[in-house]
């Protein structure tokens, strides 16, 4: 089995992965984020940050890549607002229903 994705996350977007509101994440396409390294089936690990006690369990559903002028409205304000401009390549990972890790 391969070694989860490991995908960090602000805050906001960690807790809407969970509470189901946010289903696909957005990361720059290149070497880390690519049709490789994000395979359909690949498990991944969601983290709050970088620490260790928010971290929730998912799986990759789907990979795209798509230039950030393709995106929808919302999604091209969150490209600006990381990166500056929408002429990128972006790397769309679409994540199963996450499974909060429980620290006892």
């Amino acid at each position: 089995m391969p070694k989860p994705l490991f995908i960090p996350l602000y805050t906001e977007y960690y807790d809407a992965f969970l509470r189901g509101d946010k289903k696909h994440e957005l990361r720059m396409y290149g070497p880390r984020w690519n049709e490789k390294s994000c395979a359909v089936g690949r498990p991944a690990l969601l983290s709050k940050g970088y620490g260790k006690q928010n971290r929730a369990t998912s799986t990759v559903k789907s990979f795209s890549a798509k230039m950030g002028y393709e995106l929808s409205e919302q999604d091209q304000k969150a490209v600006l607002a990381c990166h500056g401009l929408l002429n990128i390549r972006i790397a769309v990972i679409g994540l199963a229903d996450p499974v909060e890790i429980s620290h006892a």
